[in-house]
C-alpha cells in the first residue's frame, strides 16, 4: 500500500497540469455545495438573532400595508392615518397573552447638536418600549412615565447618532439637541442593537415620549402602530385573525374591503427567509452536482490518458509479479487522491469564505460538520467512480502486447 501511494504521488507530480485541471471540477463542486449551504445557514442564523434583538415574542400591528421580500426584509408600501391610540388599547385588551405593549410613531427628521446635523429616524413611544423591545440605554436612562405625562422635551439617542453628534456616546448625556429650533435634553444613549427585520438601523434612532411628539412636535392624533409582547408559548400566528377582526371593526372596513393596516410577527420574516433559502439550497445542490459531474469527467479523461501513456510501466509491473488487483488499486488510488485533494481544497475555501464574512460582520459563523463530511465523502466517491473504468483498462493491459509495441 505504501509503495502504491509513492507511485501515485510520483505520477500526479509528473503530470501537474493534468492533475490540477482534473481537481478543478471537484474543487468547484465542493466549494459550491459547502459554501452555498454554509452561507444560507448563516443567513438563517442571522435572522434568528435579529428576531431575538427585535424583542421576545413580539407582535406588531402597524398602519398601512407592508410588503414582504424574499430576502426576509419588510417594507411599508403605503401609510394610513387611521391607526389611533384607541386601536392600540383595543388590541392590547382584546388579545389574549399580551404582557406589555408600547404604541409608537415612526418618522424621519434631522437632528442637530452645535454645528453638526445628521438625519435620524425618530421613534416616539412609551417608556414600556424598553421592556417590550428588550432594548435599553447603555449610558444614562430611558425617559420615565412622569416625563411622558408632562410631555417633557427629552430624548434618548441611538448609539451611532450619539457618536456622530458628540464623538463619544457617553458625552451626549445631559447635552441639548435640536429638531429644527426646538431644544431637547438628552437623558440617555441606547445600547448597540444593529438592524431590525425591516432593515432599519436601530442605532440611528432617536426616541422621545409619545405625548411630546403628538402634542408638542407634530400635533397629530394618529400613530404608526403598536408593539406587543406576548406571553411565552403564545401563538402569534393564531392571534393575527383576531387582531385583524378588531381593527376591521374599529376602522369600519366592509367584508372584502382593503385593509389599511398590517399585522405581523417577528418570526414571520424568518419563515420567509427560510422559504427563499430553500431555493438557494436547491440551486446550490444543482450547481455542485454539475461541478462534481464535470470534475468526474475530467478525472475520467485524465486517467484514460494516463493509462495509455503508462502502458510500458503497467507491463513491466505485471512482468515483475504485480497482480491485476494491484494495478486496479494503483489507479483507483490516484483518481481518489485527485478527487479528495479537490474536495479538501473546495471545503477549505468555503470555510475561509464564511469565516471572512463572519469577521467582516456580515453573517455569524456557522460550521456544519455533517455537511463538510458529506462533501468530502462525495468528492472521494466521484474519484473512485471516475477511476473505475481507467483502472479496469489498466488491469487489462497484456504483457505481451506491451512488449511487442516496444
Amino acid at each position: 500500500m505504501f509503495l502504491s501511494l509513492r507511485v501515485a504521488l510520483a505520477s500526479l507530480k509528473a503530470h501537474r497540469l493534468r492533475t490540477v485541471l482534473a481537481m478543478l471540477g471537484v474543487f468547484l463542486g465542493a466549494l459550491a455545495l459547502t459554501g452555498v449551504q454554509h452561507v444560507s445557514k448563516a443567513m438563517v442564523r442571522k435572522a434568528e438573532l435579529e428576531v431575538e434583538r427585535f424583542g421576545p415574542n413580539l407582535f406588531v400591528a402597524q398602519a398601512g400595508q407592508l410588503r414582504f421580500f424574499r430576502s426576509g426584509t419588510v417594507r411599508q408600501d403605503s401609510a394610513a392615518k387611521t391607526f389611533t391610540l384607541g386601536d392600540a388599547r383595543a388590541l392590547a385588551g382584546g388579545l389574549p397573552g399580551v404582557l406589555a405593549w408600547a404604541p409608537f410613531i415612526s418618522s424621519t427628521m434631522p437632528i442637530r447638536a452645535g454645528d453638526r446635523k445628521v438625519p435620524s429616524r425618530l421613534v416616539a413611544t412609551w417608556p414600556s418600549f424598553e421592556h417590550v423591545r428588550s432594548f435599553g440605554p447603555e449610558s444614562g436612562r430611558f425617559f420615565s412615565w412622569e416625563e411622558e405625562e408632562r410631555r417633557d422635551k427629552v430624548v434618548v439617542l441611538g448609539r451611532k447618532i450619539a457618536e456622530r453628534l458628540f464623538d463619544r456616546p457617553e458625552a451626549a448625556v445631559g447635552e441639548q439637541v435640536f429638531f429644527f429650533r426646538a431644544a431637547f435634553r438628552v437623558v440617555g444613549v441606547m445600547e448597540e442593537k444593529g438592524r431590525d427585520l425591516a432593515g432599519d438601523d436601530q442605532d440611528e434612532q432617536v426616541l422621545m415620549p409619545l405625548s411630546t411628539y403628538m402634542r408638542r412636535a407634530a400635533n397629530q392624533d394618529w400613530i404608526s402602530g403598536v408593539y406587543m409582547q406576548l406571553a411565552p408559548g403564545a401563538d402569534g400566528e393564531g392571534l393575527k385573525p383576531a387582531a385583524a377582526a378588531i381593527l376591521r371593526k374599529r376602522h369600519a372596513i366592509a367584508p372584502g374591503g382593503k385593509e389599511d393596516f398590517s399585522v405581523i410577527t417577528a418570526k414571520e420574516t424568518i419563515k420567509l427567509q427560510k422559504q427563499a433559502l430553500d431555493l438557494v439550497f436547491t440551486l446550490g445542490v444543482i450547481s455542485s452536482s454539475v461541478s462534481f459531474a464535470v470534475g468526474g469527467l475530467g478525472i475520467l479523461s485524465i486517467m484514460i490518458l494516463l493509462v495509455r501513456a503508462r502502458r510500458l510501466e503497467i507491463g513491466v509491473r505485471r512482468a515483475l509479479g504485480a497482480k491485476r488487483r494491484d494495478i486496479v488499486r494503483q489507479f483507483l488510488l490516484e483518481a481518489g487522491m485527485m478527487s479528495a485533494a479537490g474536495g479538501v481544497s473546495g471545503v477549505a475555501a468555503s470555510l475561509l469564505l464564511t469565516g471572512g464574512l463572519a469577521v467582516a460582520g456580515t453573517f455569524p459563523f456557522v460550521f456544519d460538520a455533517a455537511l463538510v463530511a458529506g462533501a468530502l465523502a462525495g468528492s472521494a466517491l466521484v474519484g473512485v467512480a471516475a477511476g473505475a473504468y481507467p483502472a479496469a483498462q489498466a488491469a487489462g493491459v497484456a504483457i505481451l502486447d506491451v512488449l511487442r509495441e516496444q
